[in-house]
């Protein structure tokens, strides 16, 4: 049912023409589909995005999207991608602007270093950067470069992604409204990993200044698990989009000043998932996600009912 729902769902979005440009994609690798969708959101009146939100559910999940009265953690984040306004989302969506913030609010000892910002890509002074570094994409998700080595950074494959990357408006992804009126920059962080040793990813899933789930992702590169923690370090039985066989990690003796962390920067959220690094028992803040996998994780039913409990909109309250 789920496969006859997004096939309905993509006609309902482009018609035709954007069916046969999904069977392109697929055939030669293109990616003319999503350049379709993006324009089609882009220029589409505020007043159509209920019924686009619905389409996008719809063809991501298979599942009907009850706007008017969400229920699940994926349905609500889809009612506060377009009505939940709150200006300091955009500030804390912004991985620049966000790092003063988070200074402030729990102190600078938590940042990763910054090394340099700028509007271009060709504004960039590689001579004055370390041998290790990351490059990312200030507003957007994923558009990064990690250069362990800088003498094989192959730079005009690197210009080459970062302008293609600040064209896009990342809000016309998934209708991520938060996201549009950040300027696009290219900030460059210091290398934190250590050496031969996997990062793992410490994501807190926080509803209004409590952590209510954490977990781990490990060989994010290489073979991607995801291990669900409870607020307590217990790992759970619970899976959201990747196995968690293999060797568990143990959450890190400090543990709770992460927790303690996640909690303060997510006050007054209704949601947020803290992302946190932990190197050697080094506490970096990495960034703060309000929509989470534009909600459209495929979090087991049961775990998708349970948070969606604990996060309280604006209408609930």
């Amino acid at each position: 049912m789920s496969m006859v729902r997004k096939v309905i769902d993509s006609c309902r979005f482009g018609g035709i023409q954007y069916l046969i440009y999904k069977v392109q994609d697929k055939l030669s690798g293109s990616n003319k589909a999503f350049w379709y969708r993006y324009k089609v959101l882009k220029e589409a009146d505020e007043s159509k995005y209920p019924y686009l939100l619905d389409v996008l559910y719809g063809s991501s999940t298979g599942e009907k999207l009850h706007l008017d009265a969400p229920v699940t953690f994926n349905e609500k984040v889809q009612w506060v991608k377009i009505y939940d306004r709150n200006p300091l989302k955009t500030l804390l969506a912004d991985k620049y602007l966000a790092k003063e913030w988070v200074a402030e609010k729990i102190g600078e000892e938590y940042v990763v270093p910054l090394l340099g910002v700028w509007d271009r890509f060709d504004d960039i002074d590689f001579s004055k950067l370390p041998e290790q570094f990351v490059l990312k994409l200030n507003n957007a998700s994923g558009s990064n470069i990690i250069v362990t080595n800088k003498d094989e950074l192959n730079i005009k494959e690197a210009k080459a992604k970062f302008d293609e990357w600040m064209q896009i408006n990342f809000a016309y992804y998934c209708l991520d409204i938060h996201y549009r009126d950040i300027p696009p920059k290219i900030i460059a962080e210091k290398y934190i990993c250590q050496e031969n040793k996997d990062l793992y990813d410490y994501k807190f899933m926080c509803f209004d200044g409590e952590v209510k789930y954490f977990w781990i992702d490990t060989g994010r590169f290489t073979h991607h698990r995801r291990y669900i923690f409870d607020a307590e370090g217990k790992l759970t039985n619970y899976r959201w989009g990747y196995g968690n066989d293999g060797d568990v990690p143990t959450p890190p003796s400090n543990l709770k000043e992460m927790i303690k962390i996640a909690a303060r920067l997510s006050e007054g959220f209704c949601h947020v998932r803290v992302d946190l690094f932990n190197v050697a028992g080094k506490i970096y803040f990495s960034e703060m996600t309000f929509t989470t996998e534009g909600g459209y994780g495929h979090a087991q039913a049961e775990l998708n009912r349970e948070l969606g409990s604990y996060m309280k909109l604006p209408t609930d309250r």
